[in-house]
């Protein structure tokens, strides 16, 4: 037997042929697993961050629905008292100069310092105040979207290099 024989020849070819078509399989279905694993990995990794956002929105929505429910409180405090006429919304007014002098009081034409004002109905005062706490309301809202944007911001961001 001759190490130039064809069929010797065919053998070695064969085997090393063999030896990396069985590395390539093997190297291929571990490549399937580590991958798998790293994706399961991430999936968690996800899931929990996941969990912390939805946690983090939570808390904002508890926030502002309790925010809201206090300024609906005042609110139908401050409607009660304009009802029972304790809370008064008055306006200041321009007065005319209809000052008379007399011989008698010289200084009475150098004015009045005291300023006019006028009262506004119950109901247009409540209306008017109902204008600022739908302001209120809007603000309120935009904070807590500000402030939930933040928080999903700082959760995403937590533990990336930067």
């Amino acid at each position: 037997m001759s190490l130039f024989n064809p069929w010797v020849l065919l053998g070695i070819v064969m085997a090393v042929l063999s030896s990396f078509g069985g590395g390539y399989y093997k190297g291929k279905t571990d490549e399937v697993t580590r991958q798998q694993l790293e994706i399961a990995a991430l999936n968690a990794q996800a899931r929990q961050k996941e969990q912390a956002l939805v946690a983090t929105i939570q808390t904002q929505a508890h926030k502002l629905t309790k925010a809201n429910n206090e300024a609906k409180l005042l609110l139908q405090k401050r409607n009660a008292d304009i009802d029972s006429g304790a809370l008064k919304l008055r306006l200041p007014v321009k007065a005319t100069n209809c000052t008379v002098s007399t011989p008698d009081n010289p200084t009475a034409t150098s004015g009045d310092s005291v300023q006019a004002t006028a009262e506004l109905d119950r109901e247009v005062a409540k209306s008017i105040v109902a204008i600022t706490d739908q302001g209120d309301a809007n603000t309120r809202q935009l904070n807590a979207c500000i402030d939930a944007y933040n928080a999903a911001y700082q959760t995403i961001t937590k533990g990336v290099p930067q």
